[in-house]
């Protein structure tokens, strides 16, 4: 990401603001960038790691794993950083052809068939809470497991246990509490993350703490 004096200038308030964290050093760098896309400090509180999510999802990048992703928003927000960098092929869940179906939303059978097709890529749910139940599915089911998975939806009905879901599946994961999230924070953290694995991988000493 290039980053210009105004940038620097809005983290600096950041990392005034925040102070003293419980994070490492890479996840501070993924939950600053989501406050700075958002300004919305509750993020702070709201974003969650699993064990060894950046290590496997950096990993994942340089292997050039395929990223698929639930809406074109995200795939916008992310594909010229990583055009710019590991080049992975990123996918859309909405672009998907798919057989005309009731049963889900086209999101939900988008990423259900791109799943399928990949299943142990990089799946970022930004705003499509039926996209992340059926992602889950073929998780809890054994038919895919994900390199990593970013979820980051918002709503209303039952997003929550969709997310609490994701925590229980034992991938490796970043995901939001509560019914907060966006697109835009589903970026955030893909362009955190390849600018971390960037800085490991891109000068061969894979260290990622």
């Amino acid at each position: 990401m290039e980053w210009h004096v105004t940038d620097a200038q809005s983290l600096a308030i950041i990392d005034r603001e925040i102070g003293d964290h419980i994070f490492t050093a890479a996840e501070y760098e993924i939950v600053r960038r989501v406050i700075y896309a958002t300004a919305d400090f509750e993020y702070l509180s709201l974003i969650r790691f699993s064990e060894r999510a950046l290590q496997a999802g950096a990993a994942a990048l340089a292997a050039r794993t395929t990223i698929v992703v639930d809406v074109p928003m995200v795939q916008v927000g992310i594909t010229p950083h990583i055009q710019n960098t590991f080049a992975n092929p990123v996918y859309c869940s909405m672009e998907a052809l798919t057989r005309p179906q009731k049963e889900k939303t086209q999101a939900a059978w988008g990423i259900q068939t791109l799943a399928r097709r990949y299943p142990e890529g990089i799946f970022v749910v930004g705003q499509a809470q039926t996209a992340l139940t059926a992602l889950i599915e073929l998780i809890e089911g054994e038919e895919i497991k994900p390199a990593l998975v970013i979820g980051t939806p918002s709503g209303f009905v039952d997003v929550d246990v969709a997310k609490d879901r994701l925590k229980d599946s034992l991938i490796p994961h970043i995901r939001i509490e509560g019914r907060k999230g966006s697109s835009v924070v589903a970026a955030a953290i893909v362009n955190g993350l390849v600018d971390l694995a960037w800085q490991a991988y891109g000068q061969d000493n894979g260290d990622l703490s």
